[in-house]
């Protein structure tokens, strides 16, 4: 592990906050389309990635955050309550009953069986095509790639906001390439400084960062409404299988990739902790259960707070204690605007194409699923997704090849589960 000091741990806990923050209010606004209160479901949010992250950093010491997954609440919302039509207390027993399958998934080490199957190009290939993705979520939240009809996706006009991310993301690197500490988080600040006049002075109607409140009080409305007699129906074990394939593959490329391009790897190059990360990514769904949100997952943009320095569990403490004052001061969060962290979220690619380099590209076998992998995880706008491919891929081609041995019964496991997941998705 990398020297590190206090203040370079507190200075990457702050910014990690700051890049995953926005699900305080993304997620309600997701989840609240159920007919949830989104205050409640705010509540519910802070309460799940405060408790998930501090156990991240204080039982796994890991500097990673834990939270409700993008992505999960949206198949929540707009798949098991929109399409289903399955009651929103139905869908939490749901989540909760599959986070304790994960829970004995994990006590059983059957997790960590998977993790271990895993080709080391693969994880590669996911840690680049994690930041690929992320660099993606960046780009247009910016308003920098936004979507064409006829080539899909295309550059923005340079609006002032548009200039304004600009600006941010060459300061920003410029602080980076000087190994300045907290280059990520002053950047952060500086974008947010700088995209002030907006909407006020020049740059279009509204501002973009608003201030209006200070303070709102928590509402608990939400603890213990969920359904686990109901949820248990035959009818919804696809809604449970699920959430746990999705979070399955979710998390164990978030772990995986994060570890491979930070180098938070154990003696036998393994994810640092595996086992412990792995019962705090399944605690945190079994909490969101309880608490009032889609399930909880480890967080991509935790690599933001890495690359800032981030190696021991104390940056995820305290990233986890920056989490629990909004409990009433959720409305300050708004005031940085997106813009502010796509800088961030783009640098941050850099860092996660790192391990990309260890790819034998020479050898095709190999090359092309790692491909597949890598650009999947973006194109798709799914790290499942990418991964799945990844892993169908590699084995189909080693079959084609004769290469039958290099086939493992654990990957021949996680072929069928990516199979499970695919057909369901």
């Amino acid at each position: 592990m990398a020297k590190t000091t206090t203040s370079t741990e507190i200075i990457a806990g702050i910014a990690s906050f700051l890049a995953t923050s926005y699900i305080i209010v993304v997620n309600p606004a997701i989840l609240s389309q159920t007919g949830m209160p989104f205050s409640g479901v705010l509540t519910a949010t802070v309460l799940v990635s405060f408790f998930s992250t501090a156990m991240m950093g204080l039982y796994a010491r890991n500097p990673i955050i834990v939270a409700p997954g993008m992505g999960l609440n949206a198949f929540f919302t707009f798949t098991a309550v929109g399409v289903l039509k399955i009651p929103w207390p139905e869908a939490l027993g749901a989540v909760c009953w599959s986070g304790v399958f994960f829970l004995l998934l994990t006590l059983f080490n059957v997790r960590v069986w998977i993790l271990k199957a895993i080709p080391r190009p693969l994880r590669y290939a996911i840690a680049g095509g994690i930041g690929l993705f992320i660099t993606l979520i960046g780009l247009t939240n910016a308003g920098f790639i936004v979507h064409r009809p006829a080539t899909l996706i295309g550059m923005g006009s340079l609006t002032p906001p548009v200039v304004t991310f600009l600006l941010g993301l060459l300061v920003t690197a410029i602080l980076v390439t000087r190994k300045i500490k907290g280059a990520i988080l002053y950047g952060i600040l500086f974008t947010t400084v700088c995209a002030w006049p907006l909407g006020r002075w020049w740059g279009g109607e509204m501002p973009l960062v608003n201030l209006k409140n200070w303070w709102a009080l928590p509402d608990f409305s939400l603890v213990g409404k969920l359904d686990l007699i109901h949820s248990l129906r035959w009818a919804f074990i696809p809604v449970i299988f699920s959430f746990i394939f999705t979070d399955l593959f979710d998390s164990l490329s978030t772990l995986v990739g994060l570890a491979e391009a930070a180098d938070l790897l154990d003696e036998n190059g393994e994810p640092r902790n595996i086992r412990r990360a792995l019962f705090t990514d399944a605690t945190a769904t079994l909490l969101a259960g309880l608490l009032g949100s889609s399930p909880g997952t480890a967080y991509i943009e935790s690599a933001v707070g890495i690359e800032a320095g981030g190696s021991t569990g104390l940056t995820a403490i305290v990233a986890a204690l920056l989490f629990l004052p909004f409990l009433f001061l959720s409305p300050l969060l708004a005031a940085i605007p997106a813009i502010a962290t796509a800088p961030a979220l783009v640098l941050v690619g850099v860092f996660m194409l790192r391990p990309v380099s260890r790819i034998q590209w020479q050898q095709p076998d190999e090359a092309i699923p790692a491909f597949l992998a890598l650009v999947l995880i973006p194109f798709t706008y799914s790290i499942t997704q990418g991964i799945i491919w990844g892993f169908l891929s590699w084995t189909l081609i080693k079959a084609g090849s004769g290469r039958y041995k290099e086939l493992t019964l654990p990957l021949l496991v996680i072929d069928a589960l990516a199979l499970c997941a695919l057909f369901i998705a």
